[in-house]
C-alpha cells in the first residue's frame, strides 16, 4: 500500500507539471528514437548485404593469382600468370568439398551488331559457371562441354548487352554478334540480375567457353582465375583450406614461402561487410546514446527544481511521520516514470521513424527485439541515476528547516 500511495503521489506531481515533464522527457525521447532508428539502420543494411552477397552464390570460392617477387621486384597480382589449367585439373580431381568448378578468364572489348555496338566485358568459363553464380537463362541454352573442348564460336549475353545491341526488340538466340571482330552465335539470354553489392552492372556480360576467350580474343595459355562452389556453406571454410593445400602442393610451395594465389570465399566477404556495418552502427548509436546522457541531466535538474519547489511539502510530510526513504522512493519513482514514459514515446518516435525510412527512402530496416529491450534498460538505468541524487537530497532534509523554507 505504501508503495501505491507513492506511486500515486509521484503521478499527481508529473500530471500537474504536463509541460515541465514533457520537456524534460524530450531527451530521453529522441535519444531512444535514435538508438533504435540507427540499430534498426545497422540490422537492416546487415541482412541486405548478406541477402545481396548470397545472391551472388553463398557457396561461391574465388582462386586467384597472388603477388609475387620476381627478380627482387613486388609484382602485383594482376600481372601474374601463376594459375594454369593443370591447377584447375588438380582442383577438380582431388578436393573432395566441392560441388562445382570452372577456369575464368576476361576481356573487355566491343559487342557489335550490325549498326549497334556496346563496350562490355567477356567471360571465358565452362558449363558449371552458371550454377556457381546462381545464375538461370532467361531464354536458349548453355553451350556444353563439347563446344568447351572445340572452343567453337558461341555465346550466351546479359540483358544490358541485349538492350543495346539489339534495341529492335528482335529475339537475339540465334543471332551472330562480333566482339572485338570475333564473330559469336549467341546461343542464350541470362536473367536479369541488376546490380551487385559494389555497384557493378551483373547483365553488361558476354559468356563463351573459356577455350575460345583463351586462344581467340586474349591469346593466352594462363588462367585469370578459378571459381568453384562448395558443396554447402558451412563447408566453405574447409574447402579453401583444402584449395589452398592442393595449390600449394602444385605450385612447389615450401612451408616458409608466401603463397603465389590467393582463395577466398563469399563468407569471408559477408563477415568483412558485417564487420565494417558493425562499426559503423556502433558509431552511430554512441553518437545517438549523447540524447540519452543529455535527457538524464535534464531529469537530474528537473528533479533539482522539483525538490526546491516542494520542500515545504517535504517538510510537512516528514512532520506527520513520513520517513527519509518515503521521500527518497517518492521522487525516485517521479524520476523513473518520466524516463520511462520518455522511453515508451521514444520507441514510438523510433518504430515510426524507421517505418519512414524504409517507405521513402527505401532503406533498408530491421527492428531487432533486443534494442528495444536495452532502451528501456536504458531509461530505467537512467531514471535510477539521474533521480537519486536529487532524491537522497529530498530524503535528508530537516523537517523544521524544510517547514520554515521560504
Amino acid at each position: 500500500m505504501r508503495l501505491l500511495n507513492l506511486f500515486k503521489i509521484a503521478t499527481k506531481a508529473i500530471i500537474l507539471n504536463k509541460t515541465r515533464t514533457l520537456l524534460t522527457m524530450l531527451g530521453i525521447i529522441i535519444g531512444v528514437a535514435s538508438v533504435i532508428t540507427m540499430l534498426a539502420i545497422g540490422e537492416g543494411s546487415k541482412e541486405s548485404i548478406r541477402t545481396t552477397i548470397s545472391a551472388m552464390g553463398s557457396n561461391m570460392i574465388t582462386i586467384k593469382a597472388g603477388a609475387d617477387t620476381r627478380g627482387g621486384v613486388r609484382q602485383a597480382a594482376s600481372v601474374m600468370e601463376s594459375l594454369t589449367l593443370s591447377d584447375y585439373e588438380a582442383i577438380k580431381n582431388q578436393s573432395t568439398l566441392l560441388s562445382y568448378s570452372t577456369p575464368m578468364v576476361n576481356g573487355s572489348g566491343q559487342v557489335i551488331n550490325g549498326s549497334n555496338n556496346w563496350p562490355s566485358t567477356i567471360y571465358g568459363v565452362n558449363p558449371d559457371y552458371l550454377k556457381i553464380k546462381v545464375v538461370d537463362l532467361q531464354s536458349g541454352s548453355m553451350f556444353t562441354d563439347t563446344e568447351v573442348k572445340t572452343a567453337s564460336k558461341v555465346a550466351i549475353i546479359g540483358q544490358t548487352v541485349v538492350e543495346n545491341v539489339f534495341p529492335d526488340g528482335k529475339e537475339p538466340v540465334g543471332q551472330m554478334i562480333r566482339f572485338n571482330n570475333i564473330p559469336f552465335k549467341v546461343i542464350g539470354v541470362l536473367e536479369e540480375k541488376g546490380e551487385n553489392t559494389f555497384g557493378q552492372d551483373q547483365d553488361d556480360v558476354v559468356i563463351a567457353p573459356y577455350t575460345t576467350v583463351q586462344k581467340r580474343i586474349l591469346a593466352i595459355d594462363h588462367l585469370n582465375q578459378i571459381m568453384a562452389s562448395s558443396i554447402s556453406e558451412e563447408d566453405a571454410p574447409n574447402a579453401v583450406t583444402e584449395i589452398s593445400a592442393i595449390l600449394r602442393t602444385q605450385h612447389k610451395i615450401t612451408a616458409t614461402e608466401d603463397d603465389d594465389f590467393s582463395v577466398r570465399s563469399m563468407e569471408e566477404l559477408i563477415s568483412t561487410f558485417s564487420s565494417t556495418s558493425e562499426m559503423l552502427t556502433l558509431l552511430l548509436v554512441a553518437v545517438a546514446s549523447i540524447s540519452l546522457l543529455i535527457g538524464g541531466i535534464g531529469i537530474m535538474n528537473i528533479m533539482y527544481v522539483s525538490v526546491k519547489e516542494r520542500t515545504k511539502e517535504i517538510g510537512l510530510r516528514m512532520a506527520v511521520g513520513a520517513k527519509g526513504a518515503d521521500i527518497l522512493m517518492q521522487f525516485l519513482i517521479e524520476a523513473i516514470l518520466i524516463s520511462i514514459t520518455g522511453g515508451v514515446l521514444g520507441v514510438l518516435l523510433g518504430l515510426a521513424s524507421t517505418v519512414f525510412i524504409e517507405k521513402f527512402l527505401n532503406w533498408p530496416t530491421s527492428v531487432a527485439l533486443y534494442s528495444i529491450i536495452i532502451s528501456f534498460a536504458v531509461c530505467a538505468v537512467t531514471g535510477i541515476f539521474f533521480g537519486w541524487y536529487p532524491a537522497r537530497k529530498a530524503s535528508a532534509l530537516d523537517p523544521i528547516t524544510a517547514l520554515r523554507y521560504e
